[in-house]
């Protein structure tokens, strides 16, 4: 089983999203810009399969003989990464930050095994199987950024300039925006997730925190000016679709400290803010298992990231616990 096609959205000069056909972990949105001189995509596919698809959307928009040589990695997650590997001879751009987030996150052919090896009488296995199961990287081998950067870095593809600029730790530890002057647009990578009444989305995941430094990149996304902002995931946004994610994030980050305070300990902190039940139109709740967890972490002074398996191990468990009650609006 494999997911299937993807929604082109024409964004304007030169420049496009690549939107999945459904919601859930794993699938994200990626950009490509097109001149006369070539192509640069902005993230990339989870698998090859994906991957692949977006290649084909690209190069029926690229002159002929053009390729797309370039590729931004907003943050190191496989869901925005792995799929570089269908352009070997990209340059692949990063962070210096995120070489520390690759070695976090499992390798790909790691990740398969955990997915298919694991037991789906369980919680976890279920959870995987369910969520990651459609994807394939049995022969997907580990990528890696040829480019590492600092701070600022400006590109120009032909008469298109492409600003990229990183970020302090929010989702992962190596975030980055990517801002295109010309087209008044911003992808934001996972700093933003979206929804809409039209499309309703996802809870957001965040790995590194604290989440004032998510709020922080939403607003330096708004300083920028831009008029169209793609999301890591959900639905192509406006600048009021940013303030109203802001709201988002200030209600889990005011939800997390008062319980922190209360002497609450953070999975159940999570548990109280999901049977909350404030924003009932997204998907996949018991993500707020990470981003409450990540937010004590930092608010108890800890720096270390708790390995992945045991956080998916609480995610799965409080999904669980859901069932049936919950029908998890970004189940596969």
């Amino acid at each position: 089983m494999s997911i299937t096609g993807g929604d082109v959205v024409d964004l304007g000069t030169g420049l496009y999203a690549w939107l999945p056909p459904k919601r859930g972990w794993g699938l994200a949105n990626c950009g490509l810009l097109v001149s006369p001189r070539g192509g640069l995509w902005i993230d990339t596919p989870y698998d090859p399969v994906l991957a692949g698809q977006f290649l084909v959307e690209s190069e029926k928009r690229l002159p002929d003989g053009a390729t797309v040589d370039r590729i931004v990695v907003t943050h190191a997650n496989g869901d925005h990464f792995w799929g570089a590997g269908v352009l070997p001879d990209a340059e692949i751009i990063a962070t210096r930050e995120a070489r520390e987030h690759i070695h976090y996150d499992p390798t790909p052919q790691q990740q398969h095994a955990l997915v298919t090896q694991s037991d789906p009488a369980t919680p976890l296995g279920a959870y995987l199987g369910r969520h990651f199961g459609v994807f394939d990287w049995s022969a997907t081998e580990p990528v890696q950024p040829t480019t590492y950067f600092t701070g600022e870095l400006e590109l120009t593809l032909g008469a298109y300039a492409v600003e990229i600029t990183a970020l302090p730790p929010a989702h992962t530890g190596g975030d980055l925006i990517v801002h295109l002057p010309a087209q008044r647009a911003v992808f934001s990578g996972d700093v933003i997730f979206s929804s809409s009444p039209e499309q309703p989305g996802d809870h957001p995941v965040h790995w590194a925190g604290p989440l004032g430094n998510v709020i922080a990149a939403c607003e330096r996304v708004l300083a920028t000016g831009a008029e169209v902002i793609v999301p890591g995931h959900g639905p192509v946004l406006d600048r009021a679709g940013v303030h109203e994610h802001i709201g988002y994030l200030s209600y889990v980050r005011e939800r997390a400290h008062a319980l922190h305070a209360a002497g609450v300990p953070p999975l159940e902190a999570a548990r109280r803010v999901i049977a909350e039940g404030r924003y009932p139109a997204l998907g996949l709740p018991e993500r707020l298992v990470v981003t409450v967890g990540t937010e004590y972490r930092h608010l108890d002074g800890g720096t270390d990231m708790p390995g992945v398996l045991q956080v998916m191990s609480q995610v799965a468990a409080v999904a669980h616990e859901a069932e049936p009650a919950m029908t998890g609006g970004g189940a596969e």
